[in-house]
Parts: structure tokens; C-alpha cells; sequence
């Protein structure tokens, strides 16, 4: 055990290295020019007004900002504060000690959510798309409580690149233990089944219906799945930048409700 552990945080140190070998530009704030995470939040940030307010949608326990070291990308992810109300929902009461939210509420998985019409100025959602059941229902439940002139805003793995394939290879039940060797930081708690029936750019289109322009962008992130070697991580790279629009691993999602 104690071996197994040691190895895994060698590993876990070698991958916090990786990203200021790859990407030269990581030296400087800790970020790359290829972060999809900051790219959707700046464009939120960029239309974020102190009115509004905000839906969080899949919150969790805010991981993707309690988990980060880059104090440029924390501050980035984290809208309460500069806005007038941060709403949280998850269906995994973990939600409720999020500290980035004014409020949180579980809900039940693909039902209707407990928010009146038109309630949020923007939704976003982050790796959430790839866990819902009903696609139809959630896009329109989204829909129905984003004002007019409202964004939803999600990033998710595309059904057709290589993470979705490669996920939906191996069987839910084995995903966390699959991913304790892929990423050794990675906590299971954070870990849900993948369905991946709204992660297509036309699945989207079509769920979200005709009441909507939706922008659909291809986008290849940083490498995250390399067991923290340099040779796994340069063939990602590699990859990211050579695969055609659709078979690049990742989709940045923007929704504007007219």
C-alpha cells in the first residue's frame, strides 16, 4: 500500500511539471493558452453584471475550485461576490458545503428544477452534460428558467472524442477505480456514471429546440488523462492539435435564450 502510494504521488507531483513543460506560456500564471475552463470563464466574466444572478448547475462541492492551485483560475471560477446572487444545485447533497454559492439545493436526477420561469440571467454548467439521462427535459428545464437574453454556458467532453470513447469503454462501475490509475489526484467522491446523451453539437441543438441560438465550439483542453507520464502527455498534446473540429475531446457549449 505504502508503495502504491508513493507512486502515485510521484506521479501527481510529475503532472504538476507537465503542463509548464508543455505549454511554455503556464510559467508565467500557471494557465495555458489551451485551458477550456478559463476561456468559458472569461466569456462569462465578460457579460457577468452586478445584477445578476446565477445558476450553477451541477455545483457539487465547488472541487474544481477548493481542488485548484492556480490562484488566477480560482479567482476566475469563483462569481460570488461580483454578481448579485450565486445559486447552487447538484443532485449529491455535497452542494450543500459548497462555499462559492449564496445558496444551494439538491434535486432530483432529470426531474424538473425547483426554480421559477425566467430566474437566472446566466446557468452554467461544467462536466454536467455527460451525466444527464433526459437530455429533452433538462435542456428545456434550463430553458425555461433562463430570462430572455439569458446565457447557458456548459463545457463537456464530445461523445465522439477520444475521452468519451475511451469512457465508454469501460464500465461505469469501474470508473473510479479506472481513474485512481489515469488520475491519481482525482477523488471519488467527484466521480459519476457517464451517459453522454447531450454531447453531440446536433444532440444539443436538437434538445435545446428552436427558441435558442446555440454556439458550439470544438475545443481540445489540456491533456488529463496521462498517468502522469511525459510521453502519454505529449502524444495527447499531439493529438489536440492535429484532430479534426469533430473528433476533438471537448465541447464548449454557449446558449442564448432569445
Amino acid at each position: 500500500m505504502r508503495k502504491e502510494h508513493s507512486i502515485s504521488i510521484a506521479k501527481f507531483v510529475d503532472s504538476l511539471t507537465l503542463r509548464q513543460r508543455f505549454f511554455p506560456e503556464s510559467n508565467v500564471g500557471g494557465f495555458s493558452d489551451s485551458d477550456s475552463g478559463v476561456a468559458l470563464y472569461t466569456h462569462i466574466n465578460a457579460i457577468l453584471r452586478p445584477t445578476d444572478r446565477i445558476l450553477d448547475f451541477g455545483a457539487g462541492r465547488g472541487e474544481h475550485i477548493l481542488d485548484d492551485q492556480i490562484k488566477y483560475r480560482r479567482e476566475l471560477f469563483n462569481l460570488r461576490g461580483r454578481c448579485a446572487h450565486v445559486e447552487g444545485c447538484d443532485v449529491d447533497d455535497a452542494v450543500l458545503t459548497n462555499p462559492f454559492l449564496d445558496h444551494a439545493t439538491v434535486v432530483e436526477a432529470d426531474s424538473a428544477l425547483p426554480f421559477p420561469d425566467n430566474s437566472f440571467d446566466i446557468v452554467y454548467a461544467r462536466s454536467v452534460f455527460e451525466h444527464i439521462e433526459r437530455p429533452d427535459l433538462i435542456a428545456s428545464e434550463l430553458v425555461r428558467i433562463v430570462k430572455p437574453g439569458g446565457l447557458i454556458a456548459a463545457l463537456t467532453p464530445n461523445r465522439f472524442g477520444y475521452i468519451a470513447i475511451a469512457a465508454t469503454a469501460i464500465p461505469n462501475r469501474l470508473h473510479v477505480k479506472a481513474l485512481k490509475r489515469i488520475q491519481p489526484t482525482r477523488k471519488s467522491v467527484d466521480v459519476f456514471p457517464t451517459l453522454y446523451r447531450l454531447n453531440t453539437a446536433r444532440a444539443i441543438r436538437r434538445s435545446f429546440g428552436p427558441s435558442v441560438d446555440a454556439y458550439i465550439v470544438y475545443t481540445s483542453g489540456e491533456p488529463g488523462y496521462h498517468f502522469g507520464l511525459p510521453p502519454i502527455y505529449r502524444i495527447a498534446k499531439w493529438l489536440h492539435k492535429h484532430l479534426p473540429d469533430p473528433l476533438q475531446p471537448f465541447l464548449t457549449v454557449y446558449i442564448r435564450k432569445r
